[in-house]
């Protein structure tokens, strides 16, 4: 992880080295939290173009230069088995992951789904260990197929295709009940357990401070603070990303240009 104090310093050492200006800790956590998602979306069509460089053998495969494996370890501290809980109580009784719907100074926002992936839906039948070929359930752990809810609707209405515990199928759904945002599966048919392994989208980065008496000077605060959640090579992408911003609060284009600059010689470097 990348810190944000060693970040917030670097970009304060070099706007004032000039006396170019100066970002609030306020303005730098909003251009921290903009420029991480920005970083961390770029991940997934990078990816897919280091993909097919892959497959056609035409980058270096050592142990420390492929870039394609480079470029997919970024994403591990994002990728998370999470354990959806039964709700019978909504008008539609579903299975619900509820994340913290926004962040505020001094606290760590939970994973938020950014993506879907494998779901498992676990079965405890009574059924379990029987090899009776007539015997319709076993029990166990199955990949759920993810469909539209129009396709749902189709398919568990119809005898022909009706979804059983080895093919169970769902659909997703979200709703935000302040402060929380609350991802819904509607699964068929009913699991005892629900699994999903998941990208989610990385905690905001904050600065959090407190202010000397008398002279009102900010003081970094490492107990309520949240660093940047992605991996330590980023460190260089990230001030870059918040120095450009930053030119645009201080109304500086010099800073703008060379940090534009800067930060599209480092991501050419790494595609290359």
């Amino acid at each position: 992880m990348v810190n944000v104090n060693t970040v917030y310093t670097t970009v304060l050492q070099i706007l004032n080295k000039e006396q170019r200006g100066y970002v609030t800790p306020q303005e730098f956590n909003n251009l921290a939290q903009q420029v991480q998602l920005e970083i961390f979306e770029s991940y997934f069509p990078d990816g897919t173009q280091l993909n097919r460089q892959n497959q056609n053998n035409t980058q270096n495969n050592t142990e420390f230069f492929n870039i394609f494996k480079n470029q997919n370890e970024k994403i591990f501290p994002f990728i998370k088995d999470l354990a959806f809980s039964y709700d019978a109580l909504t008008t539609q009784p579903m299975w619900i992951y509820s994340v913290a719907g926004s962040a505020t100074s001094g606290s760590i926002q939970e994973s938020q789904i950014y993506w879907m992936g494998e779901i498992l839906s676990k079965y405890n039948s009574s059924l379990v260990g029987n090899t009776d070929p007539k015997a319709s359930s076993f029990g166990g752990e199955y990949i759920t197929q993810l469909v539209t809810r129009a396709d749902y609707n189709k398919i568990t209405r119809s005898k022909l295709t009706a979804p059983t515990e080895k093919f169970p199928i769902a659909f997703a759904s979200t709703k935000t009940v302040n402060p929380l945002l609350e991802v819904g599966l509607t699964i068929s048919p009913q699991p005892s357990s629900v699994s999903v392994n998941c990208i989610v989208a990385p905690a905001p980065p904050i600065w959090a401070f407190t202010q000397a008496p008398g002279t009102g000077q900010y003081i970094y605060s490492p107990a309520r603070s949240n660093s940047f959640s992605l991996v330590y090579q980023e460190q260089t992408n990230i001030i870059m990303g918040i120095l450009k911003y930053a030119g645009v609060i201080i109304n500086d284009p010099t800073i703008i240009d060379l940090a534009s600059q800067e930060v599209a010689q480092v991501q050419a470097n790494e595609k290359s």
